[in-house]
């Protein structure tokens, strides 16, 4: 192998970046959306300027295969779940009337139906939202956030 063609072979990649910007505007969005002061379109656009931002800063830093998929308004698990469908009977009107909304529901809680239980991770001070899995449990396929 040449130095050329072992240059060529080695490409650079990151398995997930920092969601949050720099001044943790997601942070302050999301809040703000809690609030009422930041509406959804407002919040989903201030996300794409993130993602767009981060995937330009590690393509400028010689990244060759910048991640996808890395994004979350809130966690990653809560995600998975949406992902393959295993939402609780609880929050299934929620998510079908406003997914945003739903998906925050199921983070939070509302004043009517309780969120998903949060637990650590091992022995970490990484916590994650417990998917709700049972024998009712049915798994439908939601490619919405990787497409």
């Amino acid at each position: 192998m040449t130095a050329k063609s072992a240059a060529a072979a080695a490409r650079a990649t990151v398995y997930g970046y920092p969601r949050q910007g720099p001044n943790r505007e997601l942070k302050k969005a999301i809040e703000g959306y809690w609030k009422g002061r930041v509406s959804a379109p407002e919040l989903r656009s201030l996300a794409a300027d993130l993602r767009a931002a981060n995937w330009r800063r590690l393509a400028d830093a010689g990244i060759d295969e910048v991640p996808a998929g890395d994004f979350s308004y809130y966690d990653h698990v809560l995600d998975t779940t949406v992902m393959v469908g295993a939402i609780p009977e609880r929050h299934r009107a929620a998510v079908a009337a406003d997914a945003l909304d739903g998906y925050f529901a199921m983070a939070r809680g509302t004043q009517e139906v309780a969120p998903l239980e949060m637990t650590k991770w091992f022995d970490t001070n990484y916590h994650y939202l417990v998917p709700e899995l049972g024998p009712d449990t049915v798994f439908t396929a939601d490619s919405t956030k990787q497409v």
